[in-house]
């Protein structure tokens, strides 16, 4: 990481320097030329306001006067020539070449009409050069040639080039310091994180991160802190789930031992006893299978979120679970009824045999769980977007702590009760499993009359199906 962010530091801080040092060289030539043309045409101007071409030593002394004039304090070597490329005045006193040919390729194109500059380097740095035409009665009489070395430039753009190299060097040495320790306070957690992962990979699941403030990498930690809750969680209902099928599994095995054993060491059982024994042999055995059925059930659930969707009538649904259980509930003389919804009948998209189950084990648990006598009603309610089926009775009722607990695997309210009326503590764990899966939901709260009213919702519109 550290590396990462020098190698991105040192690149932009090179295309930066190159680039400023590109403007800056650019503008300082261009600068220094735009001097040069402001003086040349000054000078040219001059000397055509003053040209007189009888006279070749007046026009020297003039153009002389003129160009000295312009060019004093400066290092700028002037030429003055007429149109023959000939030396007018020079300011060059070593080489002088007044009265002799100059010829140069931008006092050429002066000479043609136009303005020209160029730029050459030579041992003694890079020099700059200029011409501009001189005018007299609308002809061209002659060129101004400029030229300067501007070395010095070149030493201005060396020091500037010079700072910025120390400077991204220093900066590149902050930025190095700063990486480590960004990287520090990135990776350090990355690295508990990844500790915490090996370690929930082996079983450990108390293990949790530790958070502090607000950035992505604490939010990250929550994550992985409320995933360990969860599979914490998880591990424990696995663990229960697991001692409770084995005691649940455990028991009717048990009593089937148990009857096996006293039939075995009865000496010569008459035949109505061997029958009493194996009725309740045959009695444990269907306990067992129906226990073994819903794990089975469960599991099933568990593994898929597949369901058969097909269009149901939830109302007939709901009347055809009534007419299979009015015989039990004529065996404990209770009321059972149907209420319809107000609203006209509609179809869902639902898994109609899931649904059943479902409608069927809340109906079935409280017929078996109201007392004799009582009433169990169930009823259809409709909104624009869902359908609700209620089942109320006016039994014992479940205690608000208890509420949320009794759709858990295994779980009784009345454990002795459960027994005593063939239930293995999975039917309302199914229910809910299978309400899930229709994007549905499952609740229960107090009855009018005391008793429970569990709320079957499921959405008309078909969802998308999603196991939570």
């Amino acid at each position: 990481m550290i590396s990462t962010y020098i190698a991105v530091t040192m690149i932009t801080l090179i295309l930066m320097n190159a680039y400023i040092l590109g403007i800056l060289t650019d503008n300082l030539y261009s600068e220094r030329t735009i001097h040069l043309y402001s003086k040349a045409n000054i000078i040219s101007q001059s000397v055509s306001n003053i040209w007189d071409a009888q006279n070749d030593n007046i026009m020297t002394l003039r153009a002389q006067d003129i160009t000295e004039r312009m060019l004093a304090g400066t290092n700028i070597r002037g030429v003055v020539t007429n149109a023959a490329y000939i030396v007018i005045y020079d300011t060059n006193s070593e080489g002088n070449m007044t009265g002799k040919v100059f010829m140069r390729s931008v006092l050429k194109t002066a000479l043609d009409g136009e303005q020209a500059d160029s730029s050459f380097d030579s041992d003694s740095g890079t020099t700059i050069t200029v011409s501009v035409p001189i005018e007299y009665d609308g002809e061209i009489v002659g060129g101004v040639y400029l030229a300067e070395n501007v070395s010095s430039i070149n030493e201005t753009i060396a020091t500037i080039r010079t700072s910025l190299i120390i400077f991204c060097v220093l900066l590149i040495i902050l930025m190095g310091i700063i990486s480590a320790f960004v990287s520090y306070i990135i990776t350090q957690p990355i690295a508990e994180f990844k500790e915490i992962a090996r370690a929930i990979s082996k079983g450990d699941f108390s293990r949790r991160a530790r958070i502090k403030g607000m950035s992505e990498i604490a939010q990250m930690g929550e994550a992985l802190n409320y995933m360990c809750d969860e599979l914490e969680a998880f591990e424990e209902k696995r663990k229960n789930f697991v001692s409770d099928v084995s005691h649940e599994l455990k028991t009717p095995m048990a009593g089937i031992k148990l009857l096996c054993d006293s039939l075995v060491a009865a000496d010569n059982p008459d035949i109505d006893t061997i029958r009493e024994f194996l009725n309740d042999m045959s009695e444990e055995i269907d306990r067992l299978t129906r226990l073994i059925n819903r794990l089975l059930t469960l599991s099933r659930l568990d593994a898929s979120t597949a369901l058969t969707r097909s269009s149901v009538d939830i109302t007939a649904l709901s009347m055809g679970v009534v007419r299979s259980l009015e015989k039990i509930a004529n065996e404990k003389n209770i009321e059972l009824t149907f209420e319809p919804s107000d609203m006209p009948n509609e179809l869902i998209e639902v898994d109609y045999d899931k649904i059943y189950e479902s409608v069927y084990n809340i109906a079935e648990n409280a017929i078996k769980y109201t007392p004799d006598g009582g009433k169990v009603t169930v009823r259809i309610k409709r909104t624009a977007a869902e359908c609700a089926v209620e089942v109320e009775d006016n039994g014992p009722g479940i205690p608000d702590a208890e509420k949320t607990k009794v759709f858990d695997r295994f779980y009784r309210l009345d454990d002795s009760r459960a027994r005593d009326t063939g239930g293995t503590g999975l039917g309302l764990a199914i229910t809910k499993e299978a309400i899930l899966l229709h994007n549905g939901k499952i609740e229960v709260r107090d009855g009018t009359e005391g008793g429970s009213v569990f709320v079957i919702t499921l959405p008309i519109a078909q969802g998308v199906t999603k196991h939570e």
